[in-house]
This record gives structure tokens, sequence and C-alpha cells, in this order.
């Protein structure tokens, strides 16, 4: 268990990602190939250099602390997580990445108790910065810069009112459940993100929900739930029970899940 806060680890792994971020846009820039991993899912050396860097980063400032990190997984490594452990998406939205959109992140979280208590999350190609603990914050700031929280902004989010219920959907993944969903929830508009960023329009109040029924990991999830978490929003069960984490017996594979401001 670490003494840091749940505000110092969040602005931890927001200096975190914002280290990785120039190593991901030198390959973001390149014309490089994508490589397909055992479950068919893509991966670039951008997903690769990323997580390495954060890996020694989080290895010199919480040796103790076990990490799943999605590309280490992959390779077969299965740390013990009986207790606090830390998720890694080294590159999420590997899809946005390829099709050279600006949408994918950078993404870090702390889980205690099967629960987010902090997370970062950062777009480098939209040098957009976002983390939270006990409060959420997020900072313009391109890859490479120094980390300040004197230019923070204090992030809120915006409870949706009948007939002005903005949904934020998966540019990849919106599928009829989903769409239904959302249309019996009241939803009068709908906005699409790529990646973690969804939960983030949460965070900003920019969107009210974001239904999810399709499936992710739990490295996916985490950092934006923790950023959400953190500005006032939740994340359920489509039944309204916790959604956890640590769920080793399903391969750290997540079910539905709704997010709300």
């Amino acid at each position: 268990m670490t003494d840091f806060s749940a505000q110092a680890l969040s602005e931890l792994f927001a200096r975190i990602c914002l280290s990785a971020g120039p190593a991901v846009m030198e390959v973001y820039h390149s014309d490089f190939t994508p490589e397909q991993k055992a479950d068919k899912s893509p991966v670039t050396l951008a997903d690769q250099r990323a997580e390495a860097i954060i890996l020694d980063a989080l290895q010199a400032g919480l040796p103790d602390i076990p990490v799943l990190a999605e590309e280490s997984f992959a390779a077969g490594l299965r740390p013990d997580i009986d207790g606090d452990f830390i998720l890694v998406d080294p590159v999420d939205g590997t899809k946005e990445f390829i099709n050279k959109r600006d949408e994918f992140t950078i993404n870090i979280a702390y889980i205690r108790d099967r629960h987010p208590l902090a997370g970062a999350v950062y777009a480098p190609a939209k040098a957009r910065l976002y983390w939270g603990g006990e409060a959420a914050y997020a900072l313009d700031i391109a890859p490479g810069e120094s980390f300040s929280l004197g230019n923070a902004e204090r992030l809120h989010t915006q409870k949706g009112k009948a007939g002005a219920m903005i949904a934020v959907m998966s540019r990849s993944h919106a599928d009829e459940e989903t769409l239904n969903f959302a249309k019996q929830a009241g939803v009068s508009d709908t906005v699409s993100a790529g990646s973690s960023l969804k939960f983030c329009l949460l965070a900003e109040g920019k969107a009210h929900l974001y239904p999810r029924f399709g499936p992710t990991m739990e490295w996916d999830t985490a950092a934006g739930h923790g950023v959400l978490n953190a500005a006032g929003g939740s994340v359920t069960n489509p039944d309204g029970t916790p959604f956890l984490y640590g769920k080793t017996d399903a391969g750290y594979l997540n079910a539905a899940f709704i997010a709300r401001g």
C-alpha cells in the first residue's frame, strides 16, 4: 500500500503520461506499420515504447505496487494483484492512432479495493491532459512540456436534463443495444469520441451519459473512470451496482457499464 494521497498519485500519473507523449507522437508522425497480437487486435511501436517508459517510471516511483499493463499482459506477464495495483494502457484507441485520428490516449490508474482511486489520461495529439484523485483537473499541454498545476482547470460533471441529454458514443463500437439504451434514457443528442476521452468529456461536463455494452478491458476504462469519479460522476453496471476491477477470473474483461456525469 502506498503512502501517496489519491491526488498525489493522479499528479504522478499525469507526469508519467506526459513523459510518454513524445515517444508516442514520434511513431504517430512516422510511416509505421501496425502489427497484430495473438487476440487479433492491432498494436504499434508506440504501444511498446510508451509502455516501457511508463513501467520504468512506475518502478522508480511506486516500486512495491504491481502493475498490470496491456502489452505486458499480452506477452504473458500476470502479476499478483491481491491488493492495490496499477492498470496501464500505453495507447488506448489504437485504431484511432492507426487511422491518424487524434483521439487516442495514454492511461494510468491506481486500483484499491477494486475501485479506481486515481487516474490520468493524456491525449498527446490533442495536447490535453486529465487527472483526478480527490478532485479532477485538465490542462492543455504539449508532449515534452513541463507539467505545472498553475494553469490547470478544475473539472465538474453536469447532470443531463430531459430534452437536453447528451450521450457520448464510441466512434468504433456504437452498437444497436447502446443506441437503444440511449434512446430510452431520453438522450437528445450524441457526440462521438474515441478511446478513454469519452469519460473525460463527461468529466468536463460536455456530455452526460456514456453507455457501453460492447466488450472492453480493465486497462481501457480505469483511468477515465478515476478522472470521472473525481469530477463528480460515476460508472456502474447497467443495474446500478458498482463497476469493479481486478476481475482475474474473467481475464480482466469488462462487462457492460453506464458512465454518468
